[in-house]
């Protein structure tokens, strides 16, 4: 199995059944993410005390830290109901009308992928989120009407991996918008501990770091990991983990030491070889390796940037010093002269 498949599935059944057992229930096991878990526990205390739903909130950042765990956990730590929808699924105003109608008070309303709604499915989001209610038209010609449906206040929580894509009317409307950062190895580490021992698999620290580091800053895949880690120890090492367990397991799944799959190394060395370490637009090196640019820029370049191999110039994108000597690239042009840095 390759590591872009390893980590990009979606994983079977099981996979995703323990995937949410080992998600936090509450903001006080949430690891990692400090302001921003800060910023939530006061706004949650403060709604509590008031007795009033909380503000909406939109979230972004790169798949995989969390978002929809936040979601869940606010509705938690509210003590309400919680209602989790998509962008791409809302196709009609009908959609959406039918879940707003039946919404309780204070309820969580979460849209995942709040950035691929419809623009006449979000229109009708505006004055849901701001006064909360419908405006439906009723008829058509000189003889329709409009038709103002109350609804009881709750709060909206929006995701998104690109936060560029949410116009700026749909963005105005949330009170808190929070943006979630990849994780460092030792945030990572105790998640990794924190799962292992959800999953009864005896880990020490020495096993927990080595699979922490080659998580690419991201618990989704940390947790991925694990399971396939705590898999090669039932079988060839009597179901413990130790770094030199991990080390072989991870290896064994072409997960390099700092995680990077096929496409990342595609990346990579199209900046460096094809360009001699850049600066290339993006739209170049999409084209090269055959990949959307929007996916390079949400999936895979921050990544690269947090590591100390790629970042952004006025004029493209620049690889360092580090990424040559890592992907041992003779120079042609010299490297932007950063070394790489785990976090």
């Amino acid at each position: 199995m390759s590591a872009e498949r390893l980590v990009s599935a979606r994983g079977n059944d099981e996979d995703r059944q323990l995937e949410a057992a080992l998600r936090p229930r509450r903001l006080a096991d949430f690891t990692g993410q400090t302001r921003l878990k800060e910023n939530l526990q006061i706004g949650i205390d403060a709604a509590r005390k008031r007795g009033e739903a909380m503000d909406h909130v939109l979230l972004y950042g790169p798949p995989g830290l969390g978002k929809t765990t936040l979601a869940s956990i606010i509705a938690q730590e509210l003590e309400v109901g919680f209602q989790q929808t998509s962008g791409p699924v809302l196709q009609k105003k009908l959609d959406l009308s039918g879940i707003l109608s039946g919404i309780q008070a204070r309820q969580v309303f979460f849209i995942d992928e709040i950035h691929r709604l419809l623009p006449d499915v979000e229109e009708m989001l505006y004055s849901a989120l701001e006064d909360f209610h419908l405006d439906i038209l009723i008829g058509t010609g000189p003889g329709a009407r409009t038709h103002s449906i109350p609804l009881q206040k709750f709060t909206a929580i929006g995701a998104t991996t690109r936060q560029g894509l949410v116009s700026a009317p749909l963005r105005g409307r949330f009170g808190l918008v929070l943006h979630l950062n990849l994780y460092n190895v030792p945030e990572l580490k105790t998640i990794v501990q924190r799962s292992a021992h959800l999953l009864d698999t005896p880990i020490n620290d020495e096993g927990a770091a080595e699979i922490a580091r080659r998580s690419r800053g991201t618990p989704r895949i940390a947790n991925r990991l694990l399971r396939r880690v705590r898999d090669y120890a039932e079988v060839r090492a009597h179901g413990r983990i130790d770094e030199a367990v991990a080390t072989t397991a991870l290896d064994l799944l072409e997960v390099d030491r700092f995680g990077l799959d096929e496409i990342d190394r595609k990346i990579m060395l199209t900046v460096l070889e094809k360009f001699g370490g850049g600066p290339v637009g993006i739209g170049t090196i999409a084209a090269a390796i055959g990949e959307e640019a929007e996916t390079i820029e949400e999936v895979y370049e921050p990544y690269l940037i947090q590591l100390g191999f790629l970042h952004r110039s006025p004029r493209g994108r620049v690889a360092t010093d580090g990424a040559f000597d890592y992907f041992n690239v003779p120079r042609r042009f010299g490297g932007a002269g950063l070394q790489p840095e785990l976090f």
